[in-house]
């Protein structure tokens, strides 16, 4: 369990976190979303024990990180997979942490197997690393002591379809053995496939929370069609509220029969009519996140 209790980080003038409370529970994968700049980080760092906080409480197993004893046992993290020791071995990077931590080593080549690095990768120094190998590695070293609990940071970055693909089971199969896992990634689709709930934050608040199937539930009826505004103006006139989508297109609460005949009567074209059911997260992401993320300026 990891638990946010009014967790609220402030830089001088600059609130990084605001309040922010939520928890991630065993058995389960919890997907933690955000623009750049959010908090993610801040907060996760904050969890463990790396950050402290100016007001609230975080805890991981009903205490404070830097309170629990031998806390490698219990936690394992990958906050910054390119925070390793250039010049050792992968295998040495892990028998340190196995030595640290009081683990046998023969977990050592246990995790090496699990993460799938070769015999070979693990004789190569680190400065020698793929980024997909150094994240194979920080989370083998996530794993050594085989924690109850995991807190992973951008985990897929560098790695293939087929690691990505792999990192998903693993983490299907840690929470389903009992294991609390809190994932923070920039790839939705994937956070759509294996979170089982998700916390959205944005300017250092949460702006969303629930498991992702409550999330990505929605209601009404989403359209996109070759004149929005016309749209949007005739189904004002019928009397039905239809608020813009931030992805293109409309949100409307009535149904896709009624929406059509509006749109028919409209002589407006449609491009896309569905229920707002499984809306898809990263459309949920954008609408819940507009006023949060930055935009990209060309130069």
């Amino acid at each position: 369990m990891i638990s946010f209790d009014h967790v609220t980080k402030r830089y001088g003038g600059f609130t990084a976190l605001d309040g922010v409370s939520f928890e991630a529970r065993p058995g389960r994968v919890t997907g933690f979303l955000g623009p750049n700049g959010a908090g993610k980080s801040t907060a996760m760092r904050v969890a463990a024990g790396l950050t402290p906080a100016t007001s609230g409480r975080a805890t991981v197993l009903g205490r404070p990180y830097g309170t629990l004893p031998n806390p490698g046992r219990h936690v394992g993290m990958l906050l910054d997979a390119s925070a390793q020791h250039a010049g050792r071995t992968g295998r040495e990077v892990l028998t340190l942490g196995a030595i640290l931590t009081g683990v046998d080593r023969r977990r050592v080549e246990e995790t090496l197997d699990l993460v799938g690095l070769t015999e070979k990768e693990a004789g190569r120094r680190v400065r020698n690393y793929s980024l997909g190998m150094r994240q194979r590695l920080g989370i083998a070293h996530a794993l050594l002591a085989d924690p109850e609990v995991l807190v992973l940071d951008e985990p897929a970055n560098g790695l293939d379809p087929a690691g990505i693909r792999w990192m998903r089971d693993l983490l299907r199969g840690y929470a389903a053995r009992g294991g609390t896992v809190l994932l923070s990634s920039h790839l939705l689709n994937e956070i759509e496939r294996v979170a089982d709930d998700i916390v959205v934050i944005g300017h250092g608040r949460i702006v969303a929370g629930g498991t992702t199937r409550e999330l990505l539930a929605g209601s009404g009826t989403t359209v996109r069609s070759a004149d929005d505004a016309r749209l949007r103006s005739a189904l004002g006139t019928a009397g039905l509220s239809a608020s813009p989508l931030a992805a293109g297109g409309l949100l409307v609460d009535a149904t896709p029969e009624v929406v059509g005949a509006v749109a028919l009567e409209a002589a407006v074209v449609l491009r896309e009519l569905r229920s707002g059911d499984g809306r898809g997260l990263e459309e949920m992401f954008f609408d819940l996140t507009a006023d949060a993320a930055r935009e990209e300026v060309a130069a």
